[in-house]
């Protein structure tokens, strides 16, 4: 057991690649910087390899800390989502269950939920998260009263309602060739990315967007399950990468990243609810209009 990595240390890669420095990532979880390098030193020890690399700009995961971190996410959404559960057991009278794929869940849904939560305070909420794929599943299955997917594809032994949309970016390390350029649909198409797995809404967006230019994916890169592991293959130099944009935007600011514009159609993508039932859950219809007036605000910001 000692050899082990703990949840602590993943969640610290985790931030790591989400932060760009170990000091930010330590102040976001609570820890002193040099508790955080002390945690980090002695898993590179026990692993045997470099997890990340340090300069003045800021600090990185390498290859094989990205590695890890790929590895470690199913370990660590498993934990979030027992913690959930847990809260869920706490609070016994949860109004809903949602289901939402994982760049919904992570990005605009907290604040979807804050808002809902300052106007109706009683309502309680269990979330579960996975790829576009999984949600529709968990909504066919009734294991989910309501589910947001981010493919372009919507069922059609579902109910839905578009509530938003985003936009794809290809990124690259800022020392990559394709930074800063605008490239050909060719170019993107022939060239290995590191990318989401089958079942994504991101994959399915991009892969649909080749094939109205005519193009297919190449064989990626790397597939990975998390945006967060994908930005560090990313920065890394591993390989271009397909991202939402509310995933890089941060670091695409702070010069982490460099954005590659592609010609032809912008790379949007819808935000879908879906459900089950003919008469949806009241409570489930006043998150979707939360949501949709939400991200109706941003698209006019």
């Amino acid at each position: 057991m000692d050899g082990l990595v703990d949840l602590v240390t993943f969640e610290l890669l985790e931030q790591v690649a989400d932060l760009g420095t170990v000091t930010a990532a330590a102040g976001a979880m609570g820890i002193t910087q040099q508790a955080a390098s002390a945690r980090l030193a002695r898993a590179e020890q026990a692993l045997g390899v470099r997890l990340v690399a340090r300069a003045v700009t800021g600090a990185t995961l390498t290859e094989h800390g990205g590695m890890v971190l790929e590895w470690a996410m199913p370990v660590l959404e498993a934990a979030r989502r027992a913690e959930t559960s847990l809260e869920a057991l706490r609070n016994h009278d949860a109004s809903i269950v949602i289901a939402a794929s994982q760049t919904i869940a992570e990005y605009p849904l907290p604040g979807w939920l804050q808002t809902l939560r300052a106007t109706s305070p009683s309502v309680r909420v269990r979330l579960l998260s996975g790829n576009s794929a999984e949600v529709v599943e968990l909504v066919r299955r009734g294991a989910a009263t309501v589910g947001f997917i981010e493919r372009p594809e919507v069922p059609q032994d579902l109910h839905s309602v578009q509530v938003g949309g985003d936009e794809l970016e290809v990124v690259t390390a800022p020392d990559h060739p394709w930074g800063g350029r605008t490239i050909s649909p060719e170019q993107l198409a022939s060239t290995p990315l590191v990318i989401r797995e089958h079942g994504s809404g991101t994959r399915a967006t991009l892969e649909a967007w080749l094939t109205r230019e005519g193009r297919s994916l190449s064989v990626p890169a790397a597939e990975l399950t998390t945006a967060s592991a994908i930005r560090a293959a990313a920065r890394s130099g591993v390989a271009p990468a397909v991202l939402s944009i509310r995933a890089v935007e941060d670091d695409l600011a702070a010069g982490h990243l460099a954005r590659t514009r592609v010609d032809g159609p912008e790379l949007h993508r819808p935000f879908t609810a879906v459900w089950s039932s003919a008469a949806l859950d009241p409570t489930a219809r006043l998150l979707i209009d939360t949501a949709t007036a939400a991200e109706a605000a941003r698209s006019h910001r």
